[in-house]
């Protein structure tokens, strides 16, 4: 297996001969293997061993344990120990999920400390077609039946070639000691009821049912290229604007497609969209239904899909004093700066008559019944007319800001000054206001 395994290294990841790498070790035998194939490698590698604190003294024991073998090993080790029961109630998560994000987060933050280039874990080909089948009994798109990444940012999984028989036989020819996690043998998780129950059977209808599962992956895996680079041209056509707040996508360019919900699947799966007879059903609602995801809404708007974060909700006002030369707000800065003479003004600057002004003034959100005197017109208007007439979408006035002379509006901020604070011939003092 060492030659193999060197092979598969030269082969696949060259670039890990002069790097600096994590080892995500458990004690148990696949870490353990794998640390001692990277050792034979002479691949620089330090250990990583998270203590979740879930199994008592056997807990204590695999960090024991993990110490030792670096030790022997003359390896540099790091330990961190969690209260995982504590995050998993606070965060309302399985324990399985709590312990996979603690780990990962660690690691990841351990890495960028450390300036470790990349981190390993033991994931082999058993692991895979685990993953594959709890996949398919939950349901899932292509993607979810390509298998483990063997590469995935930082993280590289070296030993999914390999078999967990490869892997036990390899240990004992080598008299490698390791540490059984009891919890292993319990079936009341998905993953070992598959490992238990379930693997052996299909081992038992097909010996080779590990190497037939690899051509399969294989082949899906290219299908999954294939499909990607169609998604990459469509988007190429169908998203129209995007920022830091919002991207646009033409409704026209889903419902030209045939299957217009598989692309919707491709292009928002990784949103948190669930309900995709939902999503499907915005491209001919009415303008301002919207779809919620845990961090993202979609809203349909005219001949758009709206994507964007959910924000976290700004305080309601902010309040500018007379001396105030610069304010920091969601939208951006204010600038404040009187001024002898106006140059010509945009929608990120205005000029006003300081003398008509009320301070402090408010920069507030708009809110329904909020009346102006658009600068340059007469009357005044409801600020609800103005942005239907302006055609903005429910983002859009979502992100509208107010700068408020007392119950006055001064701004629509980036949009329309109102005119009843505007310069005259009879003024005086001129501010400049000017959003960055």
């Amino acid at each position: 297996m060492l030659s193999k395994f060197q092979d598969h290294i030269k082969s696949k990841f060259p670039f890990l001969k002069d790097k600096k790498i994590l080892i995500a070790i458990s004690g148990g035998i696949d870490s353990v293997v794998l640390a001692h194939l990277c050792k034979q490698s002479q691949l620089h590698i330090a250990f990583a061993h998270c203590n979740f604190n879930l199994r008592g003294y056997e807990s204590d024991g695999d960090e024991d344990f993990v110490l030792q073998l670096a030790e022997d090993l003359d390896l540099e080790v790091f330990v961190e120990s969690f209260d995982t029961n504590a995050y998993a109630e606070e965060h309302k998560k399985s324990i399985q999920v709590a312990a996979r994000e603690l780990r990962y987060h660690w690691f990841v933050e351990l890495a960028e400390q450390l300036h470790f280039d990349y981190i390993l874990t033991a994931h082999h080909a058993d692991d895979n077609l685990e993953t594959f089948l709890i996949n398919l009994t939950r349901g899932t798109g292509l993607e979810g039946l390509t298998g483990i990444p063997e590469i995935n940012g930082l993280f590289i999984r070296p030993l999914l070639p390999f078999s967990r028989e490869d892997i036990e036989a390899y240990a004992k020819d080598h008299h490698i000691t390791w540490r059984d996690d009891s919890s292993n043998a319990s079936t009341k998780y998905v993953r070992n009821k598959l490992r238990h129950d379930v693997i052996p059977i299909l081992k038992h209808m097909n010996p080779s049912l590990l190497q037939s599962f690899e051509n399969t992956i294989n082949h899906l895996q290219e299908s999954q290229g294939i499909i990607e680079e169609s998604i990459d041209e469509f988007l190429n056509r169908a998203l129209d604007i995007a920022d830091n707040n919002v991207a646009k996508f033409k409704i026209s360019e889903f419902k030209s497609k045939n299957n217009p919900k598989a692309y919707l699947f491709e292009v928002f799966k990784d949103f948190g969209f669930t309900e995709w007879n939902d999503v499907l059903s915005l491209l001919d609602a009415q303008s301002g239904k919207q779809l919620f995801s845990e961090q993202w809404r979609l809203i349909k708007d005219r001949a758009y899909l709206l994507l964007s974060e959910i924000a976290v909700e700004a305080s309601e006002s902010i309040r500018i004093s007379e001396t105030d030369k610069k304010v920091d707000m969601p939208l951006g800065v204010l600038l404040f700066d009187e001024v002898e003479a106006i140059s010509e003004a945009s929608k990120q600057s205005m000029y006003v008559d300081k003398s008509k002004l009320k301070f402090p003034l408010i920069v507030r959100k708009w809110k329904e019944g909020d009346v102006f005197f658009p600068l340059g017109m007469s009357g005044k208007k409801k600020l609800s007319k103005y942005f239907k007439d302006e055609k903005l979408s429910l983002l859009d006035k979502e992100h509208t800001w107010l700068l408020c002379s007392g119950d006055d509006i001064v701004w629509v901020i980036g949009k329309r000054a109102d005119n009843r604070f505007k310069v005259t011939e009879n003024t005086k003092r001129v501010l400049k206001i000017e959003l960055k």
